[in-house]
């Protein structure tokens, strides 16, 4: 069945708008991404199909307990905002029950989207930390072509070369995180550390009491690992994965590139200090 031909809104500008709704989504990361049984999930689910847990009106019948019962993972993702916007725009409000002929277009679409709001995420916040006139033009650039793109109806958005546009928007982010990472290198610390670099096994690493500020981390792995207490000013932290690490007192206020979802997925408290757009998740404790 062929999609309705509503227009999307673009969240280009606005990172607020990068924020999920869900209630006016369709379930769709409960429906479009499958599992597999695992620490996070409790059961396998095929990629396309509902989880057992969806309501019908596309609730989710054990939200409030869904870690105890097993179900991490769904309290760690997060759509940037991808699943409203697919939902109302490309599909007006009409959703695959309703229509079961656009179901498989719709998870398309949610999958592409998805995406670009995480990379519309990520450049908001370049753009608002370089000083450089050049990259600011830059990454302003990509901010407008990835609106377009959302902008644009679904053909336009699904015919998209989503692996050179992630190519050439890392390398804007890239760009921007050697800037801000420069800043701190004056005042010293300990991000000359060998071990601290992309992509580095730090997995269940004593990190805790260290100013790291600097640092680049991208793509680390940082699964477990004790933070507590350090300065992450300045750290790069694209991509890394903090499954479980200790964040209790550390400062990521200034940190780069960081998730909501990386902060779901790790351990910390209310005397971790955020960014002023993220929030703590609501299973850190108090201390």
């Amino acid at each position: 069945m062929q999609a309705t031909s509503a227009k999307p809104s673009s969240p280009a500008l606005d990172r607020q708008s990068l924020r999920p709704d869900c209630a006016n989504c369709f379930a769709l990361c409960c429906t479009a991404f499958g599992f597999l049984r695992s620490a996070d999930f409790a059961l396998d689910k095929p990629a396309g199909t509902p989880c057992r847990n969806l309501a019908s009106d596309f609730s989710c019948t054990i939200h409030d307990r869904l870690r105890p019962r097993g179900f991490r993972g769904c309290t760690v993702f997060d759509c940037f905002g991808a699943g409203q916007n697919v939902s109302q725009g490309y599909f007006a409000g009409k959703s695959w029950l309703e229509a079961p002929g656009t179901k498989d277009e719709m998870f398309a679409a949610f999958k592409a989207a998805r995406q670009l709001h995480e990379m519309l995420w990520h450049l908001a916040e370049a753009q608002e930390r370089t000083f450089d006139p050049d990259a600011s033009d830059r990454v302003a650039r990509f901010r407008d072509t990835i609106g377009k793109a959302l902008g644009g109806g679904l053909p336009q958005l699904i015919a998209l070369d989503m692996q050179d546009l992630h190519s050439r928007v890392r390398a804007a982010l890239m760009e921007v995180s050697e800037e801000v990472r420069a800043s701190y290198f004056a005042a010293g610390g300990d991000h000359l550390d060998s071990e601290l670099k992309p992509g580095a096994d730090l997995v269940g690493r004593n990190l805790a009491f260290r100013r790291l500020c600097g640092a680049d981390l991208r793509g680390a792995y940082l699964i477990a690992a004790d933070l507590r207490n350090s300065d992450l000013s300045g750290v790069d932290l694209l991509g890394a994965d903090v499954r479980d690490a200790r964040l209790e007192g550390a400062d990521l206020s200034k940190a780069l590139y960081l998730t909501q979802m990386q902060l779901n997925a790790a351990r910390g408290s209310r005397t971790t200090l955020l960014p002023p757009d993220l929030e703590v998740p609501s299973h850190w404790g108090d201390e």
